[in-house]
């Protein structure tokens, strides 16, 4: 059996890799750059290819058996190719990262871009499995810009409460749907345990590092995108953003499954193990 990866280099496609490969499993890797995946395990076959352009697809697709699909951006241009492809290549099961933004009721803009996705892979009839994350731990590194230049962290929801989840237990959690059967028209709402706001996610990470770190409320629009997005975001994403934190910010109690522990048999990872496992990063 021939998995194929997407978004291979990315927070949850490089832990799926360092588990297929612990796993022994056959698997390649379809990269935009072979030189963003030279510190990728060498088991892991790699295929030059672009989801943008869907003539490069085929190299990667043939021979394929499953497939992990996860999509960048907004649209839903990248989901159509990639499922194109994988129809005309005889994939047989597609894992899809999607998001727990599609639980919204009403549907917020996060979610309805990952509704349609789904969507464009339910209607090609390969069967699949749809993965809901909640919030990853590692946004915790869009935190670095301010904390390196003056010491403090952008807090854009307050007393809202989520459970961040480690894309390591996402990883986890895709390597089971893609390497075992029974998985088939599951929808695995992802979260973790602990439910804490951004202040208790900064105490932790400052304990982990043994430094001081100040919380600042966000004050406009465009700071709660660039605690976010550092570097700014297109308007829709943007707006988008902004949208899902003031929703965030009313939910004090929040929400967590117990989907990964069901699945794994054991607990999801903590904040305090992930800082402590990535504690180098905020040197």
């Amino acid at each position: 059996m021939m998995l194929l990866l997407t978004e291979a280099t990315g927070n949850v496609g490089r832990e799926l890799v360092n588990e297929l490969d612990r796993r022994g499993t056959e698997f390649r890797i379809l990269v935009r750059d072979a030189g963003r995946a030279t510190t990728l395990p060498a088991h892991a076959q790699r295929v030059v290819g672009d989801l943008s352009r869907p003539e490069t697809l085929p190299a990667a697709f043939n021979g394929a058996d499953r497939l992990f699909l996860l999509t960048p951006g907004i649209g839903i241009e990248h989901t159509a190719h990639a499922v194109a492809a994988a129809q005309d290549a005889g994939v047989r099961h597609i894992v899809h990262l999607s998001s727990s933004n599609v639980l919204g009721d009403p549907m917020p803009a996060m979610g309805r871009w990952h509704h349609n996705r789904e969507q464009t892979i339910r209607s090609t009839g390969i069967p699949a499995t749809f993965l809901r994350p909640g919030g990853f731990m590692t946004n915790a590194l869009e935190w670095l810009p301010t904390l390196r230049a003056d010491g403090y962290v952008l807090d854009p929801i307050g007393a809202g409460r989520y459970a961040p989840i480690d894309p390591a237990d996402i990883a986890a959690v895709a390597a089971l749907a893609l390497t075992e059967d029974g998985h088939t028209d599951a929808e695995y709402v992802l979260t973790g345990h602990e439910l804490l706001t951004v202040t208790e996610q900064v105490h932790i990470l400052s304990a982990a590092i043994g430094r001081n770190i100040q919380i600042r409320p966000i004050a406009t629009p465009a700071e709660a995108v660039r605690a976010r997005f550092p570097h700014g975001a297109p308007p829709a994403l943007a707006d988008a953003l902004v949208e899902g934190f003031a929703l965030m910010r009313t939910d004090t109690a929040g929400f967590r499954t117990d989907t990964v522990k069901r699945l794994l048999g054991r607990a999801p990872q903590t904040f305090t193990e992930w800082c402590a496992r990535n504690a180098s990063a905020f040197a």
